[in-house]
C-alpha cells in the first residue's frame, strides 16, 4: 500500500494519497492540485477518490478541480450541505480499492459534519493500522469549537468530547495518527509541531485528551478562545460550493506607476511582498507588508480580507506568482495587477517613497535608557508570548488586533515595533504607517534577540531579569 503526507508549510496544512494496486484516494487536497497529479504519474496509479474530512474555513480546497480533472468522486460527510457533485459519507461507509479499506467515522465538534479515516492496509492486519483525524484530532490538541453558524462553541465541545471518547479513543493505542493540521494553524491552540503521533501518545499527552468529565471539557475548550479569523466563514462557504479552477484566474497585467497611485486612490491595496529589510528601505507609501515567508496568506486574508482589490509588489516574477499562488489558497482572488518591475521602476518614475528604520535590540535597550518616557514600545504578539517573557515598558497588541487598539497610543511619538522574531512586527509597521503614525521603527529580531541578549524582561510567572 502506498502512503503519503503532503504537508504545505505555510499553511502547516496535511493532506494525503493513499493507493493500492493502481487506484488512489486524496484527502483535504489543497487548492493547487498539481501535486497530486505529478505523484500519480510518477507512481502509475488513477486518483478515484477524494475525501474531504469537513468543509475547511483556514483554505480554500482544490477537490472540485481535482475531480474534473480525473474523474474522481468526491466523498464529505453529509451535514456539509456540499452543493457540487458527491457521495455524503456516513458512518461505517467504506471504500475499498485493491487492498486498502477506508471507513468513514462520523466525528462532529469542529465542525457539524467531521469525519475521521480508519485506513486498513489488508496486507499488513485487517484491523485499521492508522487513522486520518482531520481537524478532530491533533497532535497535542483538538480541532476548536467555534465554526458553525448552527452550533454555538459549547454545544460544538460537547459533539467533541463524544467524538473523541465514543470513537477515537476507543481505537487501540498502536493505531497511528495523522491530523489535517500542524503548528501554526489557526484551528487550534497549541498543535504540535510533530507531524504523526499515535492514539497511545494522544492518550497520555494531549491537555485536551486527560481524564475529565464532558461538562469540564466544555468548559476547558471553550474559555478564552482565540479570535475567529472573519475570512473562515467565508472559506467554508466556497469549499461547501467549490472553488473555480486556478487556470480561470485571469493572468496579472503589469502595471506603471502612475496606475498604481490610481487604483490604490480608488480604495485598492497595494502589499508588498517583500523582505522586511527591503520594505523598509523603500515603499509604496500606504503599503500593506505581508512578506512572502510565513504565513503570508493567512495574515493577507486576516488583514486585507478575501474582498479588497490588491496590487502586488515583488522582488521578481517568480515570487510574484507564489504570492499570488499563495493568496488564491486562502481564497483571495482580486489581484488586479502588479507593480511593473517592482520598486525600482516607482523610484526610477521619482515617485515618493515610505521608509521604516530597522534598528536592533541593543539600540531599543539604549534608546529606553536615554528617554523611556519620549517612546513606546508595541508588542505584536499573542497574549501566551507575552505571558511568558516581555519588556516591561511595552504594550501589548496583537497583530490581528492592531488596527483597532490605538486609541492609547499617540501617533506623534517614536513607536518601536516588536514581536518574536521580525515578522509580525513589519507587518505591524505597515499598520501603524497606515494609521498616520510618523516614526515608527522595526526592532530587528524581535523579543527571541532581545532575551538572547540578556536584556531586561519581565513575565508572568518570573519576577523582572535586570539586565
Amino acid at each position: 500500500m502506498y502512503f503519503e503526507q503532503f504537508y504545505l508549510t505555510c499553511l502547516a496544512h496535511a493532506s494525503y494519497v493513499l493507493a493500492s494496486e493502481g487506484v488512489a484516494a486524496v484527502v483535504d487536497p489543497q487548492r493547487d492540485v498539481d501535486l497530486y497529479l505529478a505523484e500519480a504519474q510518477k507512481n502509475n496509479f488513477k486518483i478515484a477518490h477524494i475525501i474531504e474530512t469537513h468543509l475547511h474555513a483556514d483554505f480554500v480546497s482544490g477537490h472540485q478541480e481535482l475531480a474534473a480533472r480525473t474523474g474522481a468522486q468526491i466523498h464529505i460527510g453529509y451535514p456539509a450541505g456540499a452543493t457540487f457533485p458527491h457521495s455524503p459519507a456516513k458512518e461505517g461507509n467504506e471504500i475499498r480499492f485493491g487492498r486498502c479499506v477506508l471507513r468513514f467515522l462520523e466525528t462532529p465538534g469542529h465542525t457539524p459534519e467531521g469525519l475521521c479515516i480508519l485506513v486498513t492496509d489488508l496486507d499488513r492486519s485487517p484491523e485499521p493500522w492508522a487513522v486520518l483525524t482531520g481537524d478532530t484530532l491533533f497532535i497535542g490538541d483538538v480541532g476548536r469549537p467555534d465554526l458553525s453558524p448552527q452550533f454555538t462553541p459549547p454545544q460544538l465541545a460537547a459533539m467533541l468530547y463524544d467524538s473523541l471518547h465514543a470513537k477515537l479513543l476507543k481505537l487501540p493505542d498502536s493505531v497511528e495518527v495523522y491530523p489535517a493540521h500542524g503548528a501554526g494553524s489557526l484551528c487550534g491552540r497549541n498543535i504540535s509541531s510533530e507531524r504523526r503521533s499515535t492514539i497511545g501518545k494522544e492518550r497520555q499527552f494531549n491537555f485536551a485528551l486527560r481524564p475529565m468529565s464532558r461538562d469540564d471539557f466544555v468548559r476547558m475548550l471553550t474559555a478564552e478562545m482565540p479570535d475567529r479569523p472573519e475570512y473562515f466563514a467565508r472559506d467554508a462557504e466556497l469549499n461547501r460550493t467549490g472553488a473555480i479552477p486556478l487556470n480561470d484566474l485571469a493572468p496579472l497585467p503589469a502595471l506603471a506607476p502612475q496606475e498604481v497611485i490610481r487604483r490604490q486612490a480608488a480604495g485598492a491595496a497595494v502589499l508588498d511582498t517583500r523582505p522586511a529589510a527591503q520594505f523598509g528601505a523603500g515603499h509604496v507609501p500606504g503599503s500593506f507588508h505581508i512578506a512572502l515567508s510565513g504565513q503570508y496568506a493567512s495574515w493577507a486574508a486576516r488583514l486585507i480580507g478575501l474582498d479588497q482589490t490588491i496590487v502586488l509588489v515583488a522582488e521578481d516574477p517568480e515570487r510574484l506568482q507564489e504570492s499570488r499562488m499563495r493568496l488564491a489558497r486562502v481564497g483571495i482572488e482580486n489581484v488586479v495587477g502588479y507593480l511593473k518591475e517592482g520598486i525600482q521602476t516607482w523610484e526610477q518614475a521619482g515617485m515618493k517613497l515610505g521608509s521604516v528604520p530597522q534598528i536592533p535590540v541593543h539600540d531599543l535597550h539604549q534608546a529606553l535608557q536615554q528617554d523611556a518616557a519620549g517612546l513606546q514600545i508595541v508588542d505584536v504578539r499573542n497574549l501566551a508570548e507575552w505571558n511568558a517573557g516581555h519588556i516591561a515598558q511595552a504594550m501589548l497588541k496583537p497583530l490581528h488586533q492592531l488596527r483597532t487598539s490605538l486609541g492609547d497610543l499617540d501617533p506623534g511619538r517614536a513607536t518601536f515595533v516588536h514581536c518574536k522574531s521580525g515578522y509580525r512586527s513589519s507587518i505591524g509597521t505597515s499598520l501603524l504607517r497606515r494609521a498616520g503614525f510618523r516614526n515608527v521603527i522595526n526592532v530587528v529580531g524581535g523579543f527571541d534577540a532581545w532575551h538572547a541578549q540578556n536584556l531586561p524582561e519581565v513575565s508572568s510567572t518570573a519576577p523582572a531579569r535586570a539586565g
